[in-house]
């Protein structure tokens, strides 16, 4: 019999982890579960999901390739093709980004491509779209997945299975009338009226909120001089949005810098390894003290003008923001987009910049090494900087901000820490009340726009295995959203569940290791600067080559399988 393997979701991970198994030369049965009725697109990506106004936050450059790169792909689709995805065949580069819809249709060709490379390579491959896994059960030696699917709920059984179920948004969007938990799926957002919009946070995921409801009450255009503009619709006059966070600052622009990563000259990994090593108490300080050192050797005088030498983990974030947050973010997006567009043409990059950029993943090493107390102040001081300097925007998306602002649409909302947010409960009332201080903010609409939470393993959609009581949950403090650009107290809280270093769970008894958890809603605690796709690589590369390692002996060598023309 075969190794029998499932793949629970065709997501970017579901597909990494299957790219990795197909490569392997002992034929494998996989069998991939998708609760959508079109496998291979995953959710952050899917039509039915976003607005063809929300980008991705990933170019091509930056993409892990499937069968091919994104920017091949979209090079050999027709002009008529191209039309239909809104893509002018001159502008497709591999430092653009892109509408998330059109990486659905990507990587949903990419799917096809890998599946045929299988059949090359003698796997037995069952795709089964419409069928959702709502039970695992762990067994001995063997996992029993329950799966609902239009023929009515059957059981099956496997010998590794991986969770590949990506985000987890709640069902229910709008929660109260003109009150949003989540800016996802898109279309629950057409019921928001013309009128004060709030919307919680700066971030990708707010801007893709703003730009649903911005694009559903006008248009953006081109001038004479090819500037961005906004053109309102007509009886949209009541229609104006606030974007709010805690600093009231707007993400920067992507920036140009040399990919794949440079290695940093201080800050390395055997640098940090080393100090792991040691087992010190003041572990993070000796981190940041390298972290230190890398930009000095950088850019020694971007060091000189913050006073980084007397800088600490507590003080380094408001020295990076100082200079943003008391600037108007107008003034401040205009003058960085003109910088970033002028690096761009001269392919220059800004050294502190990418300083930070190259050495986020290193200093990440440190995190399962450190105390309690240094951990919170990690997610509480340092990590914020991090998220900050990768977490760039396409340059579209800031145009199109500025775009809103002139037009009178768009302002922003500087919350600090005295601020609370209230609805009415009974829902006689719409949207939410914002007090900040003792000034009251209202809204007809209310969007939250800050990112998936850390699940926890009792948030298991699997009845079964929470009460098996097989799956741990991390017990340590984490971080609360993903990608927020403000992060304070409130967001340390307990999540997660405890894997090993191929994402499996560290299960209780006599039961089967060979669960793999590919999700990133409850890795969050480990993978604290989760990136989207090529997180979802990363793991499913890690995975892949851990059931490859099970099921194939030590001394076989894997070919890479070729795509067929």
């Amino acid at each position: 019999m075969l190794p029998r393997i499932a793949i629970i979701g065709t997501g970017p991970t579901g597909l990494y982890t299957f790219k990795g198994l197909i490569g392997s030369s002992v034929r494998l049965s996989i069998t991939l579960y998708e609760a959508d009725d079109e496998p291979g697109k995953g959710t952050p990506y899917h039509p039915d999901v976003n607005d063809p106004a929300m980008l991705s936050n990933i170019p091509s450059i930056e993409l892990p390739a499937f069968a091919e790169t994104l920017v091949d792909w979209l090079r050999r689709q027709g002009d008529d093709r191209l039309q239909q995805l809104g893509i002018q065949r001159p502008a497709i580069d591999n430092r653009e980004f892109y509408p998330r819809v059109v990486l659905g249709d990507y990587m949903q060709e990419q799917f096809r491509l890998l599946r045929l490379a299988a059949a090359e390579n003698g796997h037995e491959v069952t795709v089964l779209g419409r069928h959702k896994v709502v039970d695992i059960e762990l067994q001995p030696e063997q996992i029993r997945l329950s799966v609902e699917s239009p023929d009515g709920r059957h059981d099956a059984v496997f010998d590794h299975v991986v969770m590949a179920t990506g985000h987890n948004w709640p069902e229910t969007t709008e929660i109260r009338p003109g009150y949003f938990v989540s800016p996802w799926p898109a279309t629950a957002l057409k019921t928001v009226r013309n009128e004060r919009v709030g919307i919680l946070g700066t971030s990708l995921s707010s801007i893709d909120a703003l730009m649903t409801v911005a694009t559903a009450r006008g248009m953006f255009y081109a001038d004479a001089a090819g500037d961005l503009q906004y053109q309102p619709a007509e009886g949209t006059e009541e229609f104006h949005a606030t974007m709010m966070s805690r600093k009231g600052v707007l993400p920067e622009a992507d920036f140009y810098c040399p990919l794949p990563y440079e290695t940093p000259k201080v800050c390395t990994k055997e640098a940090i390894d080393a100090l792991i090593a040691t087992g010190r108490h003041d572990l993070l300080d000796d981190v940041f003290d390298l972290f230190r050192r890398e930009i000095v050797a950088a850019d020694p005088d971007y060091g000189a003008r913050i006073g980084l030498s007397q800088l600490t983990v507590e003080t380094f974030a408001p020295a990076y923001y100082a200079d943003r947050i008391q600037s108007d973010p107008f003034v401040w997006a205009a003058r960085n987009l003109a910088e970033v567009e002028e690096n761009r043409v001269k392919q220059y990059t800004v050294p502190w910049r990418y300083a930070i950029l190259i050495t986020h993943e290193i200093v990440a090493r440190v995190i399962p090494h450190l105390n309690e107390e240094d951990l919170k102040r990690f997610h509480k001081h340092f990590k914020t900087i991090f998220i900050d300097d990768y977490a760039t925007v396409p340059l579209t998306s800031i145009r199109r901000l500025l775009a809103l602002s002139r037009a009178g649409k768009l302002d922003i909302l500087k919350l600090g820490d005295d601020y609370r947010i209230e609805t009415d409960e009974t829902g006689a009332e719409r949207g939410a009340r914002v007090i900040v201080g003792d000034v009251e903010h209202r809204f007809g609409s209310f969007i939250d726009a800050t990112g998936q939470e850390t699940l926890s393993a009792t948030d298991l959609p699997f009845p079964t295995l929470v009460a098996q009581g097989g799956v741990r949950e991390s017990a340590t403090p984490r971080t609360g959203a993903l990608h927020t650009l403000d992060g304070g107290p409130d967001m340390v809280r307990t999540g997660g569940i405890e894997v090993d270093e191929h994402y499996r769970p560290k299960i209780d008894g006599p039961l089967s290791n060979r669960l793999y958890c590919a999700a990133i809603a409850f890795l969050l605690h480990k993978e604290p600067f989760v990136q989207g796709i090529t997180s979802a690589c990363e793991i499913g590369e890690t995975v892949a080559e851990a059931i490859l390692a099970d099921v194939a002996p030590a001394s076989d060598e894997a070919p890479l399988f070729q795509i067929p023309a």
